[in-house]
C-alpha cells in the first residue's frame, strides 16, 4: 500500500535538486526568461522527442551523449528555439557550457522554446547564467522562466508515502499553449524524483505515461520542433515501489497534459474524445485522436454547436474498422445519435447545448465493432488563437 500527497511548491520539495528562473533581457516586459534545475548528484536520464523530422539544435545536442548517460544540470531558455540553426545551433550550446566555468558540469543538458529560425544570443545566456544562485530553489521561477504564450505556470509535486514508513517525491514542471498535437504534444517538460528507481524502469514508465497524457492532448494539431520530456532521477532516497511510481508519475503527466489544453491560446473548454467498442487499440486511438485535432469539431466545440455531423464525419474519414448504422454518439451522457434515435430532435438538442456549456465535458463514440477503447483530449478552437498566432514574433 502507499499514499499519494499532494504538494506545493513543485521542484523544491525534491531532495537534493534546486532550481530558479532569471530574466536575460529577452522578454520585452522583463519576464523571466532564462531557467536552470541542477542535482547535487548525477541523475539517471529518461527522454522523449518530438516527432518532428526538423528537430532543434537542443535535441541533437543531447542525442550525441552515449546511451544511459548522467546528467547534473538542465539549462532553459525562452524566446528562442534554436531550432533550424544548422551546426551552429549546436556549436552555440557548446559555447555557452564551455564558459560556466562558475559550475562543474556533467553532460549538461539544454532545452529551449520560442522562435524558430534564430541563432541564440549566447553572450547574453552566458552572463546570465552567471548570475544565478545555483544553490536555490525557486521552482515557481523556474516554471515561470519557460513561459511562452502560457498564461500560467504549470507544476506539480507528490510525495509518495510507503507503508514500510519511506517516502520519495516526484515532481515536474512543463510549458505549452499552442503547436500541440498528439504527436509529442508541443511542450517542454521536466519532471525529477528523488527516488531510487531503475533506469529501465524510467525509460518504460515514461514512455507509457507520456502515450496516454502528452501524446493524447490536441490544441492546433501542430508539432514543433522542439518538443521534449525529461525523466531525471538523482537516487538520494533510498526507496522506490514500481506500483506507487507508475501512479504517481501517471498523475504528474496527465494533471499537467490537462493544464496545457486548459491554457490552449484562446481556449475555453477541455474535451475527452473517448471511443469505444473499436476493433484494435490502435484504431480506437486514431479515431480518437483526428477527434481531437479536426478543426471542424473545434470551431463547432467554440460555438457550443451539437453538430453531430462532424463527429460522424471525422470518424468517417479515420480509415478505421465502422458502420453507420452501429455508431452512437453522445455528449456527457445525452445520446445525440444512434440507429434508432437519427435525427436531432429539439429537447435532445436542448440537453446537449447544456453539456457544451460546460468548461469541460466529454464525448462519447460507440463504434460497437469490437473491445478496444481509447480517450484523447482537446479544446476548442477560438478567434483569440488567431490572433495570438498571427502576430507571435512580436
Amino acid at each position: 500500500m502507499f499514499n499519494i500527497i499532494s504538494l506545493q511548491g513543485g521542484l523544491d520539495n525534491v531532495d537534493g535538486f534546486y532550481s530558479s528562473g532569471i530574466n536575460a533581457g529577452f522578454k520585452k516586459d522583463g519576464g523571466l526568461d532564462v531557467a536552470f534545475i541542477r542535482s547535487e548528484k548525477a541523475c539517471d536520464v529518461s527522454a522523449l522527442f518530438t516527432s518532428n523530422k526538423f528537430q532543434a539544435a537542443p535535441i541533437k545536442h543531447v542525442k550525441r551523449y552515449p546511451k544511459d548517460f548522467k546528467t547534473n544540470f538542465i539549462l532553459m531558455n525562452s524566446k528562442n528555439a534554436n531550432a533550424m540553426t544548422g551546426v551552429e545551433g549546436i556549436e552555440d550550446i557548446d559555447t555557452i557550457f564551455q564558459n560556466l566555468d562558475n559550475l562543474t558540469l556533467e553532460n549538461p543538458i539544454m532545452s529551449s522554446t520560442g522562435v524558430i529560425g534564430y541563432r541564440l544570443d549566447t553572450p547574453k545566456i552566458i552572463q546570465a547564467v552567471k548570475r544565478f544562485d545555483f544553490n536555490e530553489k525557486n521552482s515557481d521561477a523556474c516554471a515561470k522562466a519557460i513561459m511562452t504564450t502560457d498564461s500560467f505556470k504549470k507544476e506539480l509535486c507528490f510525495k509518495v508515502e510507503l507503508d514500510n514508513g519511506e517516502y520519495y517525491h516526484i515532481a515536474g514542471i512543463c510549458k505549452g499553449a499552442g503547436m500541440i498535437n498528439p504527436a509529442m504534444a508541443t511542450m517542454l517538460c521536466f519532471i525529477v524524483t528523488d527516488a531510487n528507481i531503475p533506469k529501465s524502469d524510467m525509460d518504460t514508465l515514461l514512455r507509457e505515461s507520456v502515450e496516454r497524457s502528452f501524446n493524447s492532448i490536441s490544441v492546433d494539431g501542430d508539432t514543433s520542433t522542439n518538443d521534449s520530456v525529461f525523466l531525471l532521477s538523482n537516487k538520494t532516497r533510498a526507496c522506490y515501489d514500481h506500483d506507487s511510481f507508475k501512479q504517481a508519475l501517471d498523475l504528474i503527466t496527465k494533471n499537467l497534459a490537462m493544464m496545457i489544453l486548459k491554457d490552449g491560446e484562446g481556449s475555453n473548454k477541455v474535451v475527452a474524445f473517448e471511443v469505444n467498442g473499436a476493433a484494435s487499440t490502435q484504431e480506437a486511438m486514431h479515431a480518437a485522436k483526428k477527434l481531437s485535432n479536426s478543426l471542424l469539431v473545434k470551431t463547432a466545440i467554440f460555438g457550443e454547436d451539437p453538430n453531430w455531423g462532424r463527429i460522424a464525419s471525422t470518424i468517417g474519414a479515420a480509415e478505421i474498422t465502422c458502420d453507420e448504422a452501429l455508431l452512437e454518439i453522445y455528449y456527457d451522457d445525452v445520446l445525440i445519435h444512434s440507429k434508432e434515435q437519427p435525427l436531432l430532435d429539439a429537447a435532445t438538442e436542448a440537453k446537449a447545448c447544456a453539456v457544451m456549456k460546460k468548461d469541460s465535458f466529454k464525448i462519447q463514440c460507440n463504434l460497437n465493432v469490437g473491445d478496444a477503447s481509447f480517450t484523447a483530449y482537446g479544446c476548442d478552437l477560438s478567434y483569440e488563437y488567431v490572433k495570438i498566432n498571427a502576430d507571435y514574433r512580436t
